[in-house]
């Protein structure tokens, strides 16, 4: 009778070895436990950062790993099933779309947040307003000294730097602006700190960063970046009222440069991916996003305007 009991406790532990296990025997996780790799656009670092140190602090059995790259390099990795979910600036394109399917696979897409794109530059131009279309004539070539920005300012070749070469910062502006070949003043830096220490220690730099790098203030980090360089304002057109990437202007789309946040999920089945994406959409998330300084989606924005008239 022993033999016979423990034989069967041996099959029944084989059994519940063999199940709750994908495809490439990986034990299966849950929406709050398990261990994943996500590919987040390193533009929406301290966003993600805050996001995925809260999820994991909440559901100490989920273990995320997360690889911060360009956002076509992300999106790369998805398709590939190197991570299961990725946070990037736009939608997958139907071409995107249609690998997944050959994988028999949906992919589930949510905007989270919207932010602005933000033009650094160094602190001692004066003149930081910009125009939308002096920008597009800088990224095509035709304004390449600073003396065709701002006659009265000390003139010089014009340098303009950007995180990656296949940034998702890049793509959004010249999806935008409608240019097709960068000048050879355009370069990259590796990542966005990097581009906030190149314009702060070169005059004539002006700088392309994602605004989440700057707009906490109650982040040490932005506090940092932002006394080292100084924001553009920007205007839609050459002598309209101007506007800075922050939360207020973006709510109300008066600022010229914003782009969504997108969580895409590869998931076949309701696993970590699902429930971080989930939790980012949901409200402790859109409330990391509302601190962050960025428009959450899902939650609505209070607006305060303020009576400067003196009181009688």
């Amino acid at each position: 009778m022993k033999i016979l009991f423990h034989s069967l406790l041996i099959t029944l532990c084989l059994l519940a070895a063999c199940t709750g296990r994908d495809k490439k025997g990986r034990p299966l996780d849950t929406p709050t436990s398990g261990s994943i790799r996500i590919a987040v656009d390193e533009s929406l670092k301290p966003l993600l950062d805050t996001e995925v140190d809260t999820f994991t602090g909440l559901y100490q059995r989920a273990h995320i790993e997360v690889t911060y790259a360009s956002e076509q390099e992300a999106i790369r990795q998805l398709l590939l099933d190197s991570v299961r979910l990725v946070v990037i600036t736009r939608k997958l394109l139907p071409e995107e779309i249609e690998t997944l399917a050959q994988q028999a696979l949906k992919p589930h897409q949510v905007t989270v947040a919207r932010e602005g794109i933000a033009l650094v530059m160094n602190r001692t131009r004066t003149d930081s307003v910009l125009s939308v279309e002096q920008l597009g004539k800088m990224l095509k070539g035709d304004i390449a000294n600073w003396s065709q920005l701002s006659p009265k300012g000390p003139a010089g070749p014009l340098e303009i730097v950007f995180d990656q070469p296949t940034s998702g910062i890049l793509r959004y502006l010249k999806d935008s602006l409608k240019i097709d070949t960068l000048p050879k003043n355009c370069f990259a830096v590796n990542d966005n700190p990097s581009v906030i220490q190149h314009v702060a220690s070169r005059p004539n730099a002006i700088g392309l960063i994602g605004g989440t790098w700057i707009s906490d203030s109650d982040d040490s980090t932005a506090n940092a970046f932002l006394n080292t360089v100084r924001i553009a304002a920007l205007s839609r057109q050459t002598g309209g009222e101007s506007f800075q990437p922050f939360q207020a202007y973006i709510a109300q789309n008066k600022y010229p440069l914003i782009r969504e946040i997108t969580v895409v999920s590869r998931e076949g089945r309701t696993g970590l991916g699902s429930g971080l994406l989930a939790f980012i959409a949901g409200e402790k998330g859109q409330r990391i996003v509302l601190k962050s300084g960025l428009v959450p989606v899902t939650m609505p924005i209070r607006i305060v305007e303020i009576n400067r008239q003196p009181l009688n």
